[in-house]
């Protein structure tokens, strides 16, 4: 398949919806698998106030390990709880033979120290891969459990059969979550990598360079067809809530997709695999301790 070839109608549609949806069936086959030896991979989920996005977030993670078998634990935790607590309550997580993967959802409250709270979470089961050692060894490709987000990116290319090796890509948005670790990952790949952000100037230049160009800055429609060039994928990390309601992306949509070989829609792009991740990461993590326990 070549990548990088305009169909007449437009960019085809990357349907992380349709990618996670087949990745399911194949979860719930190996947590049958590891239920059969007597282990079921079980995910503790800690949210900490009454965010109404993260309570969204969660329900949709909850739901989508009922459906491949995985055990969800939810902890619903005040607001006022206080940093020692919520560390207690993960140096409990940790010590639990029956809980595979930790996820403390974010953002926290500000009197929390999200970064020590990361730091606790032991690295084995930081399946959303945001602990220090997970995050660093992404340098050198030893990393236990790549983030999520950037992780469900990979996938979406490689299910489309986009070559990476060799390509220009350009990622725009330099966060510790999505943009940093994605160009990791792309560059352990072999290809040749340029990161943007808010203090970037003549950002279309950049743009126009990607073959592969990777969004995740968090403003709606900052990158129309103009920064794109003729036949680039374009993938659209960013979700953002207009004032009318309507949720968007990084990118103008309906004008890139003209110009575009390959797009990926907000919503429905990415925001699925990022769970899909999850779970993979979650049932690794299960694997793993059934095979130490043999």
């Amino acid at each position: 398949m070549t990548a990088l070839k305009v169909e007449q109608s437009g960019a085809k549609i990357i349907d992380g919806k349709v990618v996670a949806k087949k990745m399911r069936a194949d979860q719930k086959a190996q947590v049958e698998l590891l239920q059969a030896k007597g282990v079921t991979p079980g995910l503790a989920v800690v949210l900490v106030g009454e965010d109404p996005a993260s309570e969204i977030y969660v329900s949709r993670k909850v739901k989508a390990c009922e459906a491949v078998g995985i055990k969800s634990i939810s902890y619903r935790l005040p607001a006022t709880i206080s940093n020692e607590e919520l560390l207690v309550l993960i140096g409990k997580l940790n010590a639990d033979q029956n809980v595979h993967g930790i996820l403390v959802q974010l953002p926290l409250p500000k009197h929390i120290d999200m970064a020590k709270v990361l730091e606790t979470i032991a690295p084995e089961k930081d399946v959303d891969g945001f602990h220090l050692y997970n995050v660093g060894a992404l340098v050198v490709g030893r990393q236990i459990f790549p983030p999520c987000t950037p992780y469900g990116v990979m996938h979406l290319l490689e299910y489309s059969d986009i070559p990476i090796e060799g390509r220009n890509v350009v990622v725009v948005g330099a966060s510790n979550i999505v943009g940093k670790p994605m160009a990791l990952m792309l560059m352990a790949r072999d290809a040749t990598v340029a990161i943007c952000h808010a203090k970037t100037r003549d950002l279309g230049q950049w743009t126009m360079l990607a073959d592969i160009l990777v969004v995740a800055a968090g403003v709606p429609n900052l990158i129309v067809s103009q920064m794109v060039k003729t036949g680039a994928v374009v993938i659209d990390v960013g979700i953002n809530r207009l004032p009318d309601g309507r949720i968007v992306g990084d990118v103008d949509f309906e004008g890139v997709r003209k110009k575009a070989s390959y797009i990926s829609p907000v919503p429905g792009g990415v925001g699925p695999m990022t769970i899909a991740m999850l779970l993979e990461n979650t049932i690794i993590s299960a694997q793993r301790f059934a095979a130490s326990d043999i």
